[in-house]
């Protein structure tokens, strides 16, 4: 009976919150003013204070925030000293998990909704990851940094243009670091082809392909962990709803912050049937999830134009049947690197037409990150290792006072596509303005992440 009405509350909850993306395109048009009204200085740069053992709380100990705690107990230098979520259980279960470990029992913080807020009040923490339904990425975010914490939050970090500016202006404003857990940035291919793009492999970069295709059917109809709250983003919002798995690695090869930056995108949803046929299929008569209507086209397709000139497209579906894919392609004057599966093509090579193996370039390109940490990784299993890696680096930089290779203004500008798709499907597909969350900033060559450690 829990699960039932913890389902109804967030389905409700997360509907409410949802139809905000409708009213966007007034927002729009106010970002320069909300852009010119910060006084507060910028978070570029700006490195961890060096944190020999890095004190961690952690809100949101469901399935994704396990696998989080797991890789986080793993790492040297790590103590994790709170676990907060609203089921005790997930709770106890986490603190069991940290003491087969060796570690301490961990304090737990299961008393409301908002209990997080006294886990951040904590005085031994310096670190707050960020594992809960979409809609409390940013208040828990905001909490965190008001309390002198930095926080890692969970993809997407924000879900309106609103939300963004606020993890940005809270970041400038506490001092405090806002990083995105977006783990496909730190994936085995991702950060091999980085290196090649740095190294001038493609040439000139023109255009990238980035995307979600998942096939989320049976978790969004479950009655437990997601289900209980992510099939509500389908009922109000028609757009897409996951953009940043896809977007990070591209943006990271594009130097998106970092030498150029999102100027518009136009955005196109195509009717919904993959989840109402689920339903009809796979539910019995009489279960109310029958009757739910999705606004959400099945697939939504973006056009993304940056300040150089390049293009991306960008794609989110997790309602038909299909291969798991996130394109990850990446193309310039000299060639291209397209993913799933992997492959590569270079002007001048043997074979005019035909696709080489991606395999004879991991010697020479294969990133430092892989090389050092690459076998535990795999062992942790975490999608593939990348889970691992990417919490790896977030600690490793705390602990030598490093600066984050992911930032706030990133985390916003990757999240930035949902609600502006949702903007532009809902005016015809009209082109957006992208907000320029750096205030200006986004023309300096700075690193994001470094080739060598």
């Amino acid at each position: 009976m829990r699960d039932q009405s913890v389902s109804r509350r967030h389905l409700l909850k997360s509907a409410v919150v949802g139809s905000a993306g409708l009213a966007l395109p007034g927002l729009l048009g106010a970002e320069t003013a909300i852009a010119a009204s910060s006084g507060n200085g910028s978070m570029i740069g700006v490195p961890f204070p060096k944190t020999e053992k890095v004190r961690v709380g952690l809100v949101g100990v469901g399935g994704r925030g396990s696998g989080l705690l797991g890789d986080l107990l793993a790492i040297e230098g790590v103590e994790v000293n709170a676990l907060c979520d609203i089921v005790p259980a997930k709770v106890a279960r986490g603190q069991a998990q940290a003491t087969r470990r060796g570690g301490k029992e961990p304090a737990a913080y299961t008393k409301d909704e908002h209990d997080f807020e006294n886990l951040c009040r904590r005085d031994d923490l310096d670190l707050i990851y960020i594992a809960t339904p979409w809609e409390w990425h940013v208040p828990i975010a905001t909490t965190a940094m008001k309390n002198g914490k930095h926080a890692a939050v969970e993809v997407p970090a924000a879900t309106t243009l609103k939300d963004c500016w606020e993890l940005v202006d809270t970041s400038e404003r506490t001092r405090r670091h806002c990083v995105m857990l977006e783990n496909c940035c730190y994936g085995y291919n991702e950060l091999l082809v980085l290196n090649m793009v740095r190294d001038g492999v493609f040439g000139e970069l023109t255009h990238g392909e980035a995307a979600y295709l998942h096939d989320l059917r049976g978790i969004l109809f479950s009655d437990r962990g997601e289900g209980l709250w992510r099939r509500a983003w389908h009922l109000r919002r028609n757009g897409n709803l996951y953009p940043t798995h896809g977007l990070g690695p591209v943006a990271h090869y594009l130097s998106i912050n970092r030498g150029d930056r999102f100027d518009f995108m136009v955005s196109v949803s195509s009717q919904e049937a993959g989840l109402s046929a689920y339903a009809r299929k796979r539910l019995p008569e009489g279960d109310p999830k029958r009757s739910e209507k999705y606004a959400c086209g099945d697939m939504n397709t973006s056009i993304l134009k940056t300040a150089l000139g390049r293009t991306v497209m960008l794609q989110h579906n997790v309602s038909s049947p299909r291969p798991y894919s996130r394109l990850n392609s990446i193309a310039g004057s000299q060639g291209l690197f397209v993913d799933y599966p992997a492959r590569i093509f270079i002007d001048g090579q043997e074979g005019r037409e035909e696709w080489q193996n991606l395999d004879r370039f991991r010697e020479k390109y294969e990133h430092a990150l892989w090389k050092k940490v690459g076998d535990l990784a795999r062992k942790m299993g975490g999608h593939g290792g990348m889970d691992y890696v990417m919490s790896f680096r977030l600690i490793q930089c705390l602990r030598e006072g490093l600066v984050p290779d992911m930032d706030v203004y990133d985390a916003a500008a990757w999240c930035a596509p949902g609600p502006m798709s949702v903007a532009s499907v809902s005016n015809g597909s009209a082109p957006q303005k992208f907000p320029d969350f750096t205030r200006g900033r986004w023309q300096e060559k700075r690193p994001d992440i470094p080739s060598l450690l």
